[in-house]
């Protein structure tokens, strides 16, 4: 395997298998890019993200610039570099910054583009209830995730797959092609693909306010919100003024003959639009989550409680 100058272009958890995986295969880091620490905690102290604290523990030094300026591409492209890898960085990069590693800029996205371009492809594929997902390495442009393909592979979406679940199995996957996509592109082995026009979708970035179930809609559709949000946003619901996360539930077979929002039983199962939904953990605030049998014996929700859907969907 040809061993590349590189650098790393990453922030959160997501990216860090594919750094480790860049160590392990012998490719020199010559810098690892990553945003700025970000206050956290009580104390609201600068915490560094995940890619720079792998980074640092790895002897790889780290930039940060709020900005990729212009003097930051100058140092960017000051650096020599074979490529760069870009794995959820948070930051667009300029045209200076893409054109200047021999064998440009590399992405890896958790989609098949072009499907579900943007910030938040995983959790928009578990709220549209496609069937499968994967991760897209892509040779970067100016364009939001419109570059052309290098490498593509699939996993199935299981039934009861969250958000977090589908991030883990995703990170994995794409450490493991990125170090293909390399490999056959620096030799000469990989010829890149424009995107196919049909099909473009846009994962837009979540909003907290997301999480807030409509008990309106489908029974269905509510499951999948639940999994799409799962560790973030949330789901939840109110009651008595407080809110409820909803951390797992399953579709209660039958139809249910009731107002959208109502507690059918004693196993706290809510009537939706079309179908009704059974929680199975739920967490109050600033306790541990629970199964819902254990979680009504501390917190009583009576059969009849009409819950209050959001003021708007």
């Amino acid at each position: 395997m040809p061993k590349l100058r590189l650098a790393f272009m990453g922030t959160p958890d997501f990216a860090v298998p594919a750094l480790h995986a860049l160590i392990a295969a012998g490719h020199e880091l010559a810098a690892v890019y990553s945003q700025p620490p970000r206050p956290a905690g009580r104390g609201q102290r600068p915490v560094p993200s995940p890619v720079q604290r792998a980074a640092e523990a790895a002897g790889i030094p780290v930039r940060s610039p709020v900005r990729l300026d212009a003097a930051a591409a100058a140092e960017f492209a000051g650096l020599g570099l074979d490529a760069a890898v870009v794995a959820a960085y948070g930051l667009l990069l300029p045209k200076a910054v893409l054109a200047a590693p021999r064998l440009g800029c590399l992405n890896i996205h958790a989609s098949l583009l072009p499907r579900w371009r943007g910030a938040a492809p995983i959790q928009r594929a578990l709220l549209a209830g496609d069937a499968e997902t994967g991760i897209t390495v892509m040779q970067m442009e100016e364009g939001l995730d419109t570059g052309p393909i290098l490498l593509k592979e699939s996993i199935p979406i299981g039934p009861a797959a969250s958000a977090q679940e589908l991030h883990d199995r995703l990170a994995a996957l794409g450490a493991r092609l990125i170090v293909t996509a390399l490999e056959r592109l620096a030799e000469g082995r990989l010829t890149p693909e424009p995107q196919p026009a049909a099909g473009a979708t846009y994962a837009k970035k979540l909003r907290r306010g997301e999480g807030d179930l409509d008990w309106r809609r489908p029974a269905r559709e509510l499951e999948r919100r639940i999994r799409a949000f799962d560790p973030w946003p949330g789901a939840f619901f109110t009651h008595a003024g407080e809110r409820i996360k909803l951390m797992a539930a399953e579709l209660a077979p039958g139809a249910a003959a009731a107002a959208p929002g109502t507690v059918l039983d004693e196993r706290l199962t809510i009537a939706c639009g079309e179908g009704a939904l059974r929680p199975l953990r739920l967490q109050r605030a600033g306790r541990a989550a629970q199964a819902t049998a254990a979680f009504l014996r501390g917190y009583d929700i009576p059969a009849g409680t009409l819950l209050p859907c959001p003021a708007t969907s």
